[in-house]
């Protein structure tokens, strides 16, 4: 499978861009009209010399330098989009969805055969679209080598252990592929804005976290992360959904409102994770969730190619032939209790 590649630009603060320098120029100085013999014999055996940029051209006057134009401020809060794509065509997604479900359950397979341990994390926004993707890639796979884990909130023994040890006990074994829906960057995001971990905890945290990633890429296990990005117009716009759906409303937690009310804090907070947990060893990838189906179909393919694996797929199957009944009578169907046929 072809390597992925990412390119991470480093944005310069407005305060630390130099400053244009100051451009000076030379203009010929001509010796004054009452000035003597002397003056005007000096003048020609040291003409003054003019630089390319101030020499005057023959029946025009001599430029005036132009003035430099101030940088442009930049806001940094502000987040480039490209121009949004036309809408997906659901033919061609469920289409496309199928051919790389496909490809899940060959990577599902080398996994198996070769014993690999696959954590794949997906942390992001509210809304952002974390948990349909996670129903795709899972929707064709087998329970029992590829794993969600959806913690819940920690209980008062959990809070008194070791903070990525409640996590360790869903790591993979050989073989096994574990999806975290949410995952220990709870510290970074929820806790440290809502205040359920002390300003010791989140540092701790800080420091920890990517020596404990580094710790299992050595052990051999296959780390991605993803965080799902999604705007505030389009959040605004599935809450507004799940609330008027009754199907959705398990998705709308008290958690899910008061993330909403702190956009800002959230953004910083993620902005300060980023700052200390991008390593080269586990690098983000940053999803733009706005639109669900290109964001799945997006992951998938990515997932796909920063594993490098080979089709495995059997020879057809033949099945053998049904056992012979010998004489075996089976007891009435009246006996048994059937569910009402409602439809």
């Amino acid at each position: 499978m072809s390597e992925v590649k990412t390119v991470q630009e480093d944005v310069v603060p407005e305060s630390d861009q130099a400053a244009p320098a100051a451009v000076t120029v030379e203009q010929p100085v001509s010796p004054p009209a009452a000035a003597g013999k002397t003056a005007r014999a000096t003048a020609k055996k040291e003409p003054v010399k003019a630089t390319k940029a101030t020499k005057p051209v023959k029946g025009k006057p001599a430029a005036t330098p132009k003035a430099v134009a101030a940088p442009a401020k930049v806001n940094l809060n502000d987040t480039p989009h490209p121009a949004p794509k036309p809408p997906l065509k659901t033919k061609d997604y469920e289409q496309t969805l199928a051919k790389l479900q496909i490809e899940l359950v060959k990577l599902q397979e080398w996994i198996k055969f070769k014993k690999l341990k696959v954590v794949v994390l997906f942390e992001g926004r509210d809304a952002a679209g974390k948990g349909g993707t996670i129903k795709r890639i899972t929707e064709s796979l087998s329970p029992r080598v590829t794993r969600v884990a959806a913690l819940p909130a920690p209980t008062d023994r959990e809070q008194t252990q070791w903070y990525f040890q409640r996590y360790v006990q869903h790591l993979p074994a050989g073989g096994e592929m574990v999806l975290f829906d949410r995952s220990w960057y709870n510290r970074a995001g929820v806790e440290r804005v809502m205040g359920f971990c002390t300003e010791d905890e989140y540092r701790e945290f800080l420091r920890t976290c990517p020596e404990f990633e580094r710790m299992l890429v050595r052990s051999g296990v296959i780390l991605i992360k993803y965080w799902f990005s999604v705007s505030n117009e389009e959040q605004e716009r599935r809450f507004q959904k799940r609330i008027f759906h009754p199907e959705k409303h398990w998705k709308l937690s008290p958690m899910d409102l008061e993330s909403r009310a702190r956009w800002v804090e959230y953004s910083k907070a993620k902005d300060a994770m980023f700052a200390h947990t991008d390593i080269k060893q586990a690098p983000w990838y940053v999803v733009d969730g706005d639109d669900k189906k290109r964001a799945r179909l997006n992951v998938i393919t990515h997932l796909l190619n920063m594993i490098d694996y080979e089709d495995l797929t059997p020879q057809p199957i033949v099945l053998p032939p049904r056992q012979d009944e010998g004489g075996y009578v089976r007891p009435p169907i009246t006996d048994q209790t059937f569910i009402p046929e409602v439809y």
